[in-house]
C-alpha cells in the first residue's frame, strides 16, 4: 500500500496560480507508477487533469493545455501541479494518483476554489 499526501490547494482569484504537490509513502509504487492529477467538481464525474510516467511524458487534458504544467521529483517521491491562469471552471477537488500495475492509489484530496 502507499499513502498519498496532497498539499498547495485554496482560494484564489481568476487568472492567478496555484501549485499543488503529492508525496507518496513508498518509493517503489511512486518509481514505477505513472503519476498524476484528477479532479472532480460537486456533481460531476471525476477527470482527468494531467499524468507524467516514469520516464516523463506527460499527457494534459485539452481544457488544461497550456496552463497547467505536471512534474515529478524522484528523489523527493514528490509529484506537483502548477496551476497558471486559473478559472472559475477549474474549481475543484484535486486527487493525486498513482497507476501502477492495473492498480489505482489515492490521495484525500485538495480543494481548489477559483472566485473573485
Amino acid at each position: 500500500q502507499v499513502q498519498l499526501v496532497e498539499s498547495g490547494g485554496g482560494r484564489v482569484q481568476p487568472g492567478g496560480s496555484l501549485r499543488l504537490s503529492c508525496t507518496a509513502s513508498t518509493t517503489v509504487i511512486f518509481r514505477l507508477g505513472t503519476t498524476g492529477w484528477y479532479r472532480q467538481a460537486p456533481g460531476k464525474e471525476r477527470e482527468l487533469v494531467a499524468y507524467i510516467t516514469p520516464g516523463g511524458t506527460t499527457n494534459y487534458a485539452e481544457f488544461v493545455k497550456d496552463r497547467f504544467t505536471v512534474s515529478r521529483d524522484n528523489a523527493k517521491n514528490t509529484v506537483a501541479l502548477q496551476m497558471n491562469s486559473l478559472k472559475a471552471e477549474d474549481t475543484a477537488s484535486y486527487y493525486c494518483n498513482i497507476q501502477l500495475s492495473s492498480r489505482d492509489f489515492w490521495g484525500q484530496g485538495t480543494q481548489v476554489t477559483v472566485s473573485s
